[in-house]
């Protein structure tokens, strides 16, 4: 359960940019993804705006492109 001090309202739009600006930077595969995907580039404004968490873009991301790179 989201409260003050954690989950999408914890930050404001211009915080949330910036970890998602560090995030990409450390993780390049994240630029990448919003490069070639309108989806992940809309999961990342849905962050950004404090409509979803970064939980919960990390669980889209691994929904949508986890089982893509491996198929068994």
């Amino acid at each position: 359960m989201p409260t003050p001090y954690f989950g999408p309202n914890a930050q404001t739009p211009e915080q949330r940019a910036r970890v998602l600006e560090q995030m990409q930077q450390a993780i390049p595969s994240l630029r990448v993804k919003a490069n070639v995907h309108a989806f992940v580039r809309g999961l990342y404004a849905q962050y950004v705006a404090g409509e979803v968490s970064w939980q919960q873009v990390s669980q889209a991301l691994e929904h949508g492109f986890g089982r893509q790179r491996n198929p068994a």
